[in-house]
This record gives C-alpha cells, structure tokens and sequence, in this order.
C-alpha cells in the first residue's frame, strides 16, 4: 500500500517526470496535491499499469487532487541545456502552475534543482512509494503519450503512436532510413 504523505499535517505536492529516455518530444512533468485522505487501491508506479487503467486513474486525480499540473520542457529545450536540466525546469513548471502553494515537494528521483522557497525530499522509486508521486507519474504518462500519438499522425514511420518515442527498432529503423524529424533531440544519438 502507497503511503499517503511524507510529513503529517504539511501541503505536499508529489513530483514525477516522463520521457527522459526517449529520443524525440518534450519531457513532461506532472505535480499533484492530494486530499490528506486519498486513497485508491490501483493507484501506483504509472510504468506499472495498462494503460486503460491509467486512463481511467487520470480522470479520477484530475477530479479528485486538490490541484495538479502538468508542464513540458520542448525536445529544443532538451538540446540546449541537457535533459536531466530539462526535466528540473518541466517539475519547476507544473509546481508553479499548482493553484494552491506546496510547503514541501516530494520528488521522484535521487536528484533535484530546488524550487525556491519550498522544501523538497528525493524518493529513488518514489512513484511506488507515495501516492502523490504515482498521482504525477500517471497524468505525466498520459499527458506525454497523447502527445506522441497526435505527432505519430505526421510521422507514421517512427511508431511514436506505441513507442511514444522511445528508441524501439523500429524507431532506430527509421531514423536511419529516414533520418530524424523536427520533433527530434538532436543532442541525442538517433543513428547507429
């Protein structure tokens, strides 16, 4: 069973980020506040979950978080600054979109640039641990997989619509036929 805070009695916001591996789109980044009392017995790592189930878990946190955001760091923006800062800048993003302010920030991952003023704790595997994190695993996942799909229909050959841009085969397959496309990270190697 997922935990439902860190600290008793403070406003925490759970922090995750998706698409760091992949080799072209944005790096997306959710932030989730959720009731102290939230619970939900699917509710877990969004890796972990089909993605009916993570479907039907965003509309539930959409409605039921106290309040959440979800924000991007562009595949350019990857490019110039490198990806881990990237994704840094896309959690600082969605924090700052959140309606209610956070007094600590719970954050996936064993690294983070801290958010001014707001206090934060780094969870490795956070997003099986805390509910708040898997909360912002799962509307990151989605936002991001949707995002893919949409560009898959300009680009059929890369097979973002299941890959979501990850370097699969058949993505390498089509980037060295094809070579790469505006939704690219040109930072990265795309061709073997």
């Amino acid at each position: 069973m997922l935990r439902s805070c860190h600290t008793e009695g403070v406003i925490e916001a759970g922090l995750d980020e998706v698409g760091r591996g992949c080799l072209a789109g944005p790096v997306v980044a959710a932030a989730v506040i959720l009731p102290p009392d939230y619970r939900h017995s699917l509710l877990t790592d969004s890796k972990q979950l089909s993605k009916e189930q993570r479907n039907v878990l965003k509309a539930e946190i959409e409605r039921e978080a106290l309040t959440w955001a979800v924000a991007e760091a562009s595949h350019l923006e990857i490019d110039e600054i490198n990806i881990l800062q990237a994704s840094f800048l896309a959690m600082h993003r969605a924090v700052s979109q959140l309606r209610i302010e956070p007094e600590h920030l719970l954050v996936d991952g064993n690294r983070f640039v801290p958010y001014p003023l707001v206090p934060h704790t780094c969870v490795t595997k956070g997003d099986s641990l805390f509910l708040s994190i898997a909360a912002a695993s799962v509307l990151a996942k989605t936002y991001r997989d949707e995002l893919m799909e949409r560009l898959a229909a300009d680009f059929p050959q890369y097979g973002w619509a299941t890959n979501v841009g990850y370097p699969t085969i058949q993505h390498r397959r089509a980037l060295n036929e094809y070579g790469p496309t505006i939704h690219h990270r040109r930072s990265f190697r795309l061709v073997y």
